[in-house]
């Protein structure tokens, strides 16, 4: 059979070794490249300069955005020999011309005198050109098999005190399994966490701005990181502090000093109780429970509370409605509410008997057998999918984030390809069968051995945790089994630290590593030291879920004023004083039934059932409230489904919707209440102060609502309204005015 040469030039085979005869003779004949010169690797050469000057990256040529003009890389050169075929290869071979170095269209194109999409991405006279230009000039190949391969990187210094105002130079180091070390400052790619805090220069110069505290900048290069932090102090004079209470204190108060910002003072009680209470049982304290604590005079009264709301139906709710919808626990058709109910309150009962964490966990991620019988087996309900089913727990349970790895490396963490489908090969012998109910599966472990295809490499991948073996697993045993063991071993870096750093951004609205669940060597903690203090005190309570809220809140830290002094009012993650926060959409509801003597009623539930007790994110769809307060709708694991931020639609909600009018109205409502009731009119302001603030009236208050409240009113015609519709309208106006300040508002 005779093929033509065309058809011959279409065999990717024929046409390398064609490219590389010529760009041999072409070589030679120029004779511009010298045997004495080093020859230049593609990987470790070639590669860094692509990346630094952002040709791979996802806006750019790199595959995961689709490229530019068929021009392809992978992300961040994570897969070389891709690049190499696709540089010099494909195009038969035009982006490289050996014979004239610098009329090939990839130097053109990168210092703009061929028009790029890019625009300039390397300068003539710079070291990225003249190495390009050498390796093109050499032949450009893939470079040999032996040499030595990128190990690491350390960037020096690893940390420091850094002035406000002042520089620091960062130097980039790469280390290669030959033992040999590289400086690379000048080719790493640099990243600072926060940018109001500092700046960094493409060659590493880190420039310090006015902001106390912590700040980290990540350098990276080729898939590599490392991270220099630095303490940027205020350099205020800390005087006395706050005596400690236990170890949360000893590393705040240390990080405060060393930072020079002086905290501000321990709050007063009436504002303790009521933070506590909404922090841990979701919900206002009652008149009594304000009256009673003021005439406490035991010296341990604050943890005598902590206690008794640890003991409370209250935080079991509460927990239970932040647990649920990062579990998703999403109800979607009708046959979908045994699971949900049955799925919430598995939650909520382990929450009030106080489950070990681990155990609760490994409940979960065990699950077998019908909703009905084994209530966690839900999850696997929502969550059908191997790969959702790893990056769920990942994120949720070790603060990884995984979704990156399915596709290619993680550009700032080691986690790659084999390592996402090695977890995912923990749940490939999920078995579901029907069973009589509608919508619900019998599920069970399938015999078998457990693996996950890598879809790019086409391998069989055996079940790996991340960074850690769990060994061999029989074809018979489930390996959820030992994906539990190793996430609740005392050596795992991950579970505990996720846990506690969850916990901590509860109470105090920002993580030691924000966000949350984005837990990496590239995104360190604010408080390292501290960090570690919890995550051990965790893991030796035996993962005790209640003594981690005791030791959080018993702590000085958490009981400070959030009322800022002259030095504190620009720190945002150093806890010198708390951080006031709007309650949760639920809460607020709740509170807002408190305040107003009257309640919300849901579908399904019985009368006088809180918000915070809501089994599911169906009821969103029924309460305006909820929708508009951002109630998540448990579609993902990330706590930013949650809305905190406000917004114009829900000031008008408060101020002007027909549900807060109808609860302020009721005909049983506390404002009715109070305009019948035989009793002194400042003791009825009172109450609504203690109800809504935990406190009473400051003169000044108590003036403006004693003077609102005896203003006679008329109607539209000029004629006076009769006394009991004044009294009941005023104070439908004074709980309304009360209902819409920042301090009814806010946890504070």
């Amino acid at each position: 059979m005779a093929f033509s040469l065309s058809d011959l030039a279409k065999r990717s085979v024929f046409r390398s070794v064609i490219y590389s005869l010529l760009v041999f003779l072409l070589g030679a004949v120029s004779g511009a490249a010298d045997e004495g010169d080093r020859p230049i690797h593609f990987v470790n050469d070639v590669v860094p300069v692509l990346t630094k000057a952002g040709c791979n990256a996802g806006v750019c040529h790199a595959k995961q955005g689709g490229g530019q003009k068929g021009f392809q890389l992978s992300l961040l050169g994570f897969e070389p020999l891709e690049d190499f075929e696709s540089l010099v290869k494909d195009g038969r071979g035009r982006r490289l011309f050996s014979a004239a170095p610098e009329q090939s269209l990839v130097l053109r194109k990168a210092t703009g005198e061929t028009p790029h999409g890019g625009g300039t991405r390397i300068a003539r006279n710079s070291e990225s050109y003249a190495l390009l230009r050498n390796w093109i000039e050499q032949g450009a190949t893939f470079g040999s098999a032996a040499a030595p391969k990128l190990v690491s990187i350390e960037v020096q210094p690893d940390r420091g005190l850094v002035q406000m105002g002042a520089d620091q130079q960062l130097k980039a180091l790469a280390q290669f399994s030959d033992g040999s070390v590289r400086d690379v400052t000048s080719m790493a790619l640099y990243e600072s966490n926060s940018d109001a805090m500092a700046t960094v220069s493409e060659n590493g110069l880190v420039s310090v701005l006015d902001l106390p505290g912590k700040v980290a900048v990540m350098v990276r290069y080729q898939g590599q990181v490392s991270v220099f932090t630095a303490a940027v102090p205020l350099g205020a004079t800390v005087g006395s502090l706050p005596k400690a209470k236990n170890f949360v204190d000893k590393h705040v108060f240390a990080n405060l000093k060393q930072l020079g910002i002086p905290p501000s003072p321990v709050c007063d009680d009436v504002t303790f109780l009521r933070r506590v209470t909404l922090d841990i049982a979701g919900r206002l304290p009652t008149e009594e429970e304000v009256t009673a604590f003021h005439k406490e005079t035991n010296g341990d009264k604050r943890d005598q509370v902590i206690d008794r709301l640890l003991r409370s139906p209250q935080y079991a709710d509460y927990f239970a409605s932040k647990w649920t919808p990062l579990l998703k626990n999403r109800r979607d058709a009708t046959s979908d509410i045994t699971a949900n109910f049955a799925f919430h309150a598995w939650i909520r009962d382990s929450l009030l008997a106080n489950v070990s964490y681990d155990q609760i966990v490994r409940e979960l991620l065990a699950a077998t057998g019908t909703v009905v019988e084994n209530p966690p087996v839900a999850w696997y309900k929502r969550v059908k999918d191997p790969k959702a089913q790893l990056e769920d727990i990942a994120q949720l349970f070790l603060g990884v984030r995984m979704q990156c790895a399915q596709c290619h490396h993680h550009p700032f963490e080691r986690w790659s390809q084999d390592d996402y489908y090695s977890l995912a090969a923990f749940f490939s012998q999920i078995g579901r069968k029907p069973t009589a109910t509608a919508g619900e599966d019998l599920i069970f472990h399938k015999r078998g051995r457990a693996t996950a295809k890598n879809v790019k490499t086409g391998v069989s991948l055996k079940p790996v945790a991340l960074g850690d073996d769990v060994g061999n697993i029989a074809a018979d045993e489930d390996p959820r089994l030992r994906l539990a063991n190793w996430m609740s071993s005392k050596e795992n870096p991950f579970f505990a630290k996720a846990l506690v750093n969850r916990y901590w951004k509860h109470f105090f609205k920002r993580a030691l590593i924000e966000p949350e669940d984005d837990i990496r060597d590239t995104n360190p903690p604010t408080n390292p030291e501290l960090l570690a203090a919890l995550e051990e005190h965790f893991i030796n309570s035996g993962f005790d879920l209640k003594e981690l809220v005791r030791v959080i809140t018993r702590s000085q830290t958490y009981q400070l004023s959030s009322q800022p002094n002259e030095h504190n009012l620009s720190d945002r993650q150093n806890y010198s004083r708390f951080y006031p926060r709007r309650m949760p959409a639920e809460v607020l509801l709740d509170s807002i039934d408190d305040l107003t003597g009257a309640s919300t009623s849901f579908a399904n539930l019985p009368t006088g059932t809180r918000a915070i007790a809501l089994p599911d994110n169906s009821y969103n769809k029924s309460s305006a409230f909820l929708k508009v307060f951002g109630r998540p709708n448990s579609a993902s694991v990330c706590e930013c489904e949650r809305v905190q931020s406000s917004s114009l639609a829900q000031s008008l909600h408060l101020i002007n919707s027909s549900q807060v009018k109808s609860k302020l109205a009721g005909g049983n409502g506390r404002a009715a209440r109070l305009a019948k009731a035989k009793m002194p009119t400042e003791q009825k302001i009172a109450e609504l102060y203690l109800v809504a603030f935990s406190r009473e009236p400051r003169p000044g208050e108590l003036k403006t609502a004693m003077d609102y409240l005896s203003e006679p009113l008329i109607d539209a015609n000029g004629k006076p309204i009769a006394a009991s519709t004044a009294a009941a309208t005023n104070f439908q106006d004074l709980i309304w005015a009360l209902m819409n300040t920042k301090e009814f508002l806010f946890n504070h």
